[in-house]
């Protein structure tokens, strides 16, 4: 889904991998479970670095079920720290791994999303709202880092939702009248690294849900531009996709 050229020259780039498992709970016999692993390509090509998803997630933990496990669909170089994003669709997760500039130990150190490793807050008040975390999503993007503290905008497209903390979920509305209907969002998170925190600053709720898909950046002038891709209800007549530029 994605590669990454660095300062150094070097290219990150992001490739699909199968595992073989025996017997995993729910997928008896021989499962070929597809995760995903990010190289390090040097100016001549040659692997010098590599992380493996097998080497550290739990392969039950699969949202969206097996064989498709994490689905990995962006990766995002962090300048000031030297390691990098990777955004992991059918975890609901974006992961920060120790690259530390092709020297670090590929260790995750944390997980940004639902039963990650972030308290939520909404514009600075603690919530144990579910559904303000993003889901599925596409696209994280770097605003700024200062020390322990990064800005991302993400597209979060919504399938599968938490909804509360009984575990429901929203339903693609292209299944007829379905509710709670899914729905994509623009957000914005401000981490912190130290207090372990996330907070939802910025969130645009939209009428539509981009059943793949979808872009996010923050432009020069501090607007947000989105794009809206493979809406399951087009907002124009076979409309595939919407680019929007929207103030704060």
């Amino acid at each position: 889904h994605d590669f990454m050229p660095l300062p150094n020259g070097h290219f990150l780039v992001l490739v699909d991998c199968n595992k073989s498992f025996t017997d995993l709970p729910g997928y008896p016999g021989t499962t070929s479970v597809q995760g995903d692993a990010v190289v390090d390509l040097d100016q001549n090509w040659n692997p010098v670095w590599v992380w493996n998803a097998f080497d550290y997630l739990d392969v039950n933990r699969h949202l969206n079920g097996l064989p498709d496990w994490t689905h990995s669909n962006a990766l995002v170089y962090l300048p000031e720290d030297g390691n990098f994003l990777i955004s992991m669709r059918h975890q609901s997760w974006v992961l920060k791994i120790d690259y530390n500039n092709g020297a670090g130990t590929g260790n995750v150190l944390w997980k940004l999303g639902y039963q990650g490793d972030f308290a939520l807050t909404e514009n600075g008040v603690p919530t144990q709202d579910t559904s303000a975390w993003f889901s599925f999503q596409h696209f994280p993007s770097l605003i700024s880092q200062n020390g322990p503290q990064t800005t991302l905008a993400i597209w979060d497209n919504g399938d599968g939702r938490v909804l509360n903390t009984n575990g429901e979920v929203c339903i693609n509305p292209l299944l007829g009248n379905a509710f709670p209907a899914c729905y994509s969002r623009a957000t914005e998170f401000q981490i912190d690294e130290s207090a372990m925190v996330a907070n939802l600053t910025w969130a645009d709720p939209l009428q539509y849900f981009g059943v793949w898909g979808g872009s996010i950046n923050q432009l020069a002038n501090g607007n947000v531009e989105f794009d809206l891709n493979d809406p399951a209800i087009p907002p124009v007549a076979n409309g595939a996709s919407e680019v929007d530029e929207l103030t704060r």
